[in-house]
């Protein structure tokens, strides 16, 4: 088993991972899945905001639909598009490990901001007074 095709400890395997996080690398994409998160949208409707061709927006659409992120129905010319919402809550599992590591650290950082007194650097107050002298 490669690296890039295990299965992660929450089910989830690295190449669908990677899809995923792809996926949600681009701002149109990321755009598109917000207004998915209302409700069901055409592939027109979800077009309308972008300033880019019905192609490039049924690219980003594809490239959601191969992360599994967006599921699509077909009614003669009209195509349905909907959120589907399992794999980013896999995806959240997998950050939410990290979850803990950064909490830590900000608190971490948080007590040290804290503990240091709130004085002006000598340099700044150098600084100032010159500034005041002239």
């Amino acid at each position: 088993m490669t690296q890039s095709s295990g299965t992660r400890g929450n089910g989830l395997s690295n190449d669908a991972l990677d899809r995923i996080f792809h996926s949600l690398s681009d701002r149109t994409r990321r755009e598109v899945l917000r207004r998915l998160s209302i409700g069901p949208a055409s592939v027109n409707e979800l077009a309308a905001p972008f300033r880019m061709s019905r192609i490039a927006v049924s690219k980003h659409l594809r490239v959601l639909e191969g992360a599994r992120l967006i599921s699509r129905q077909v009614d003669g010319r009209v195509h349905r598009c909907s959120l589907a919402s399992a794999p980013l809550a896999k995806a959240d599992r997998w950050l939410s490990h990290y979850r803990a590591y950064w909490a830590s650290t900000l608190d971490a950082l948080a007590d040290y901001v804290e503990g240091e007194p709130k004085t002006v650097s000598k340099p700044a107050a150098r600084r100032r007074r010159s500034y005041e002298r002239k």
